[in-house]
């Protein structure tokens, strides 16, 4: 590129992207999102040096390969986001893309995440007289906050750290007991961080009120960690005012029934996870907050509804994400890096507010999949791709469209 010539547009809206070759499609991006030359080589050959995979994990023998796509059409808060995404499941990316680009017709995606209050517990068991040792404990709250923070001083010299924290009596008879600590964590997913506080404080509480100190470990359901998303998206978008009052009505159908709930549920995580996996992020953690939080209260719900409006319908998705844009494998696997590259978002709040909104594009896709055509007609038209590939024929796999 001439130094002269104006810097391209990053942008997620890209016409016809899914016809062109992998070379052409690289080519794209790397002009788009303007990504430095260790992304273009990455992307180019996209494997992971075995050196590297051996210092990430214990026993390797080998790596793995999974298919890295890009998701477009997403805006979030006024931003445009590429959106990569590893998943072997072609109608995850596709229907992702697609529904973004009807919610992007509509302004696009609307998000505000918590900020990054991790949340990490100390069991106590074995103590005498718990309800009043509980009382013990908040009264020195204040202590205990900053003994915490001075097992984190790095974090706490970055605006972070300790900020709260309460006790529970899960058990008066055997005097079992748990204190949380509410630790702000800034740009990282922050387990490290607060299983570190938890350990330091431990003694202490020990000391204050006796008993026998048991596990010390982070909380994979950070309700002080909650992210909300909506968009809307028109009647002329969708087609049809009958297609909009089929979504509307299979979301309603979730919100009655746990056993549609949870395949609801999963239609969504399709969508977050890839992009979490894509990203660098600790998806197993992911899925297990998001279907703890949707069995919160009565019954098992879903983590994103549909309703009507006066023209069209508006989803809303809520959910605890733990995530972060430092640490982990954000800065060990050269794909994570490149993938970051792509996605452009600045912080942990950010990336929240972007998951979420994958997550609800995959929801949109799928109950309009299911409240049109049907799931079997585009799912497997996709799959249609892969049929050449049982038989290690890539080319026969080629020839088909979808």
């Amino acid at each position: 590129m001439n130094p002269r010539d104006p810097a391209p547009e990053y942008t997620s809206r890209h016409a016809g992207f899914y016809e062109k070759n992998g070379e052409t499609r690289r080519g794209v991006l790397a002009a788009s999102a303007l990504l430095s030359a260790d992304a273009v080589a990455t992307l180019n050959d996209g494997r992971l040096p075995f050196e590297i995979a051996d210092r990430m994990t214990e026993n390797v023998v080998s790596t793995f390969a999974l298919p890295l796509s890009v998701a477009l059409n997403f805006r979030v808060n006024q931003r445009d986001h590429l959106v990569p995404m590893v998943v072997e499941e072609p109608s995850v990316v596709a229907g992702a893309s697609n529904a973004a680009r009807l919610v992007r017709a509509s302004g696009g995606f609307h998000g505000l995440a918590d900020p990054s209050i991790q949340t990490t517990q100390v069991q106590l068991d074995g103590v005498p007289n718990p309800v009043q040792a509980a009382e013990r404990i908040r009264e020195r709250r204040d202590e205990l906050l900053a003994l915490g923070n001075a097992s984190i001083p790095r974090m706490v010299a970055r605006g972070g750290g300790c900020v709260d924290a309460d006790v529970r009596v899960l058990d008066p008879e055997s005097g079992m007991m748990v204190v949380h600590l509410y630790v702000d964590v800034g740009d990282a997913m922050g387990a490290n961080l607060v299983d570190t506080v938890a350990e330091a404080v431990a003694p202490q509480l020990q000391a204050w009120v006796g008993g026998r100190v048991g596990l010390r470990i982070l909380s994979n359901l950070p309700l002080r960690r909650m992210v909300r998303v909506h968009g809307e998206v028109s009647v002329e978008s969708l087609g049809s005012a009958q297609l909009a009052d089929g979504i509307v009505s299979a979301s309603r159908f979730a919100e009655l029934d746990p056993f549609r709930a949870v395949t609801h549920n999963k239609g969504i995580l399709n969508g977050i996870d890839a992009a979490a996996l894509a990203l660098g992020q600790d998806w197993r953690a992911i899925e297990a907050g998001a279907h703890a939080y949707a069995g919160q209260g009565e019954g098992y719900r879903p983590l994103a509804v549909w309703r009507r409006t006066p023209t069209g319908i508006r989803g809303d998705i809520a959910l605890p994400l733990a995530v972060g844009t430092v640490g982990g494998s954000t800065r060990a696997h050269p794909g994570v890096r490149a993938s970051f590259e792509l996605a452009r978002v600045d912080g942990a709040r950010m990336l929240a507010c972007l998951l979420a909104a994958v997550g609800l594009a995959s929801n949109l896709a799928a109950l309009r999949a299911l409240s049109g055509e049907g799931i079997q007609q585009g799912h497997m038209r996709l799959h249609a791709r892969k049929q050449g590939l049982d038989s290690h024929s890539p080319d026969a796999a080629l020839r088909e469209k979808g």
